[in-house]
């Protein structure tokens, strides 16, 4: 499970590359910022977030070397399940979560179905096209399962969020952490639909009625504002400070780990799109995440104890703080108290992932399932340059081919999945040239040193 959830989280990291520039953009164009409607076609990426990690949970699950098929089906898995509520039930939405519920059953049906032979008559759908007949087959009554089953757990969240009014910093506390933690399932979405846009009322000057936090806050409510505040302290300070505190914890790829946070920071500063971090370590690490959803339920309470008041209109970023200010209760307390907040996450989740060995991005060799590499690895020459001969042997000696899962290489190891581990032949893999083989279950490493990527490349011509 462990090793799931690693691979998981690793599988968020390539919709996660679209986000920053497609927040920023989409935020900067906005009708009341620099009004540039054309580029506010960027946001289609955030509004369409459960597609893409439909997709890239598809592909970082598989098993094989093309991934433009599983790409395939878990795209097709995932818009089955959003037609069928569009269908059965238009006003429900399982988000991020139907997202990653299409990925990984796109992953399974592919690897599960991709070596399927079929009669002679139907050979154009073996291999690897017949997940894509599958993956319809099966979608069709999820996605009936979970019409039935949804709308009972939004009503559920919907409940509990109108109880929350009245329980003053008890009830921001709970806002704030449920608002976190139900992100990975999506009915986040409810909760915030209630307290946004339904909570509460207040009669403006021109005599019309108003509902929710963001409504009320904006036409004036010296009351409303208490249970969106804190928000502030999290994208402002608190995002920034876990990505910071990442890139500094980070053993490996420290220069990726340095892009993808401070991209994610400066999209969570300045828009208040938190996710491009959030899913760096929302499924490698539930501790880390727990931590988060507590610390952002806390810093809702501490600005009502401390009658902070602060709204917004689309995020609770830096441009909605300068953009609302005139609006809000004591407002410039909320950069001391943001200080404090980054002082404590970033030495919370320095910690956390420093010494207790949390594989977030930077701590876990790339895919690597095996022993950590040495510096004497990364060193490690061939006495040869025939990579073309080397991969043909080493192909031979794993059982040729038909007996390979899967192939994949780290930086100085190519990391097979094999079929049946008894036809490998260790020794003349070492014969090769190879520094050492490990085995472990069905899975074998190959320690062959840095130029193990020229190594793959001709075994990718082999197979």
């Amino acid at each position: 499970m462990r090793r799931f959830l690693q691979k998981l989280g690793h599988s968020l990291l390539l919709p996660i590359v679209a986000m920053p520039v497609a927040g920023i953009l989409f935020r900067l164009t906005a009708p009341d910022l620099l009004n540039i409607p054309l580029f506010q076609s960027a946001g289609v990426i955030l509004t369409r977030m459960d597609e893409l990690i439909a997709i890239g949970i598809a592909i970082g699950l598989s098993k094989g070397k093309d991934k433009g098929i599983p790409a395939l089906v878990g795209f097709i898995a995932i818009i089955i399940l959003k037609q069928a509520f569009v269908i059965v039930a238009p006003e429900q939405s399982m988000s991020v979560f139907g997202g990653v519920l299409a990925g990984v059953i796109s992953a399974a049906i592919f690897n599960k179905f991709k070596d399927t032979k079929l009669p002679d008559m139907l050979a154009f759908f073996s291999g690897e096209k017949f997940p894509i007949t599958m993956i319809i087959a099966v979608m069709v009554p999820v996605a009936g399962i979970c019409t039935l089953v949804w709308p009972y757990a939004q009503s559920g969240i919907d409940g509990f969020a109108q109880t929350l009014v009245g329980l003053g910093a008890v009830g921001i506390f709970l806002f704030g952490f449920f608002n976190r933690a139900l992100i990975p399932i999506g009915l986040h979405h409810v909760l915030n639909t209630y307290i946004y846009f339904g909570m509460g009322s207040y009669t403006t000057t021109s005599g019309e009625v108003v509902h929710g936090e963001i409504t009320r806050f904006l036409n004036g409510d010296p009351t409303a504002g208490y249970f969106i505040g804190g928000f502030y302290l999290v994208m402002m300070f608190g995002v920034p400070a876990i990505s910071l505190a990442i890139y500094k914890a980070a053993r490996y790829e420290r220069k990726e780990t340095k892009t993808l946070m401070s991209s994610g920071a400066a999209t969570s500063f300045l828009t208040g799109i938190t996710e491009p971090i959030e899913f760096t370590f929302l499924f490698s690490s539930p501790l880390l995440y727990f931590i988060h959803a507590a610390y952002t339920g806390l810093a809702g309470a501490v600005l009502y104890i401390l009658h902070i008041r602060l709204g917004f209109s689309w995020g609770a970023s830096f441009i909605d703080f300068l953009s609302n200010f005139g609006l809000a209760s004591k407002p410039l307390l909320i950069i001391p108290i943001g200080i404090v907040f980054f002082i404590l996450y970033y030495f919370t989740f320095y910690y956390v992932i420093k010494y207790k060995k949390v594989p977030v991005i930077g701590q876990v060799e790339p895919d690597d399932f095996g022993e950590e590499v040495s510096s004497e690895e990364k060193s490690f020459k061939l006495s040869h340059n025939n990579h073309a001969y080397m991969a043909k042997k080493i192909l031979e000696n794993l059982g040729g081919k038909e007996n390979i899962e899967n192939i994949e290489n780290c930086i100085t190891r190519l990391r097979v999945d094999i079929y049946d581990i008894s036809k490998i032949d260790k020794q003349k893999i070492k014969q090769t040239g190879a520094k050492g083989v490990m085995v472990n279950g069905s899975h074998v490493q190959i320690i062959i040193g840095p130029v193990v990527t020229n190594v793959r490349s001709e075994i990718d011509k082999l197979m």
